[in-house]
């Protein structure tokens, strides 16, 4: 205890002893200043520069410009293009999404998982009453009229409440039909018996969305034009075009065969889909 003692009392003298700082001129040895120092004193004083040092660094730091420069902050404008990004991503990500819903679709037209009542319009309530008082027998100006618009639309697959008399569809094959457009058996095509290896050609303008080989139709190709209309070949010998390509109306993208398991002989399967609906191509088109 008094070792301890005697230890502490020898700590406090040497912190507490007196040290006189002289700064000399070195050539006349004439005393410019003096200081009286104890090592108690010089370790406050660092202790305090270093402290200030510190805390002006920190402010320094965190409100002037030179922040940006340290790693780990980040500037305003860096902090708007990281917004804009992120938003820019998450309707990338949406775009995505919507992309493969439609993808999905194609596959399920492709296997055939394709059901009438999933094609049928939402059923909406109306009155009884109301109907029976309504009157729909057409007159006979209304019956004229409809008449004309029939005749004027028949080639017309697009909705007319824009301008779309360019677009009109050319048949990718002529010859006989063996199998009719027939939804309530799920078969949303019409077959055309051809010889085999008879040009197919686009119906309309448009891009490849699929161009493979597929174990129940063989070589498919699938077409998306414009106005959201697809266009839809199968059982092909061989393909012309890939995925990804463009294609002029009337362009060849196939040779007509017989291949996949659904085929008993060469014939073109031919389907057209307007906006996720399948639609009778002999509404449109004249095979025979």
């Amino acid at each position: 205890m008094a070792t301890k003692k005697k230890k502490d009392k020898k700590l406090a003298k040497k912190l507490l002893h007196k040290y006189r700082l002289v700064v000399l001129n070195e050539d006349t040895f004439e005393e410019k200043f003096t200081f009286k120092l104890t090592m108690l004193n010089v370790f406050v004083t660092t202790g305090i520069s270093a402290l200030i040092l510190i805390i002006f660094t920190t402010l320094l730091i965190a409100f002037t410009p030179l922040r940006e420069y340290i790693p780990g902050y980040s500037s305003a404008k860096l902090k708007n293009e990281a917004t804009q990004l992120l938003l820019k991503t998450d309707s990338l990500q949406q775009v995505i999404h919507q992309k493969n819903q439609y993808f999905n679709s194609i596959r399920k037209v492709l296997n055939g998982e394709v059901l009438v009542e999933n094609l049928e319009d939402d059923s909406i309530e109306i009155n009884k009453e109301t109907i029976s008082a309504i009157s729909l027998s057409p007159s006979k100006e209304d019956s004229l009229l409809r008449q004309q618009v029939e005749q004027e639309d028949k080639y017309n697959i697009v909705d007319g409440a824009i301008d779309k008399t360019d677009f009109k569809l050319f048949t990718p094959v002529k010859g006989q039909i063996s199998e009719d457009y027939n939804p309530k058996e799920n078969h949303f095509a019409v077959d055309i018996v051809t010889e085999k290896n008879t040009p197919v050609k686009a119906a309309a303008a448009g891009t490849v969305i699929f161009s493979e080989w597929t174990a129940e139709t063989g070589n498919v190709i699938i077409i998306e034009h414009r106005y959201g209309l697809i266009s839809v070949y199968k059982h092909n010998s061989s393909l012309t075009k890939g995925q990804g390509e463009l294609v002029k109306k009337g362009e060849v993208i196939g040779m007509v065969g017989s291949t996949g398991e659904l085929t008993t002989g060469p014939h073109l399967h031919f389907e057209l889909w307007s906006n996720g609906r399948p639609v009778n191509p002999t509404d449109f088109l004249e095979f025979e």
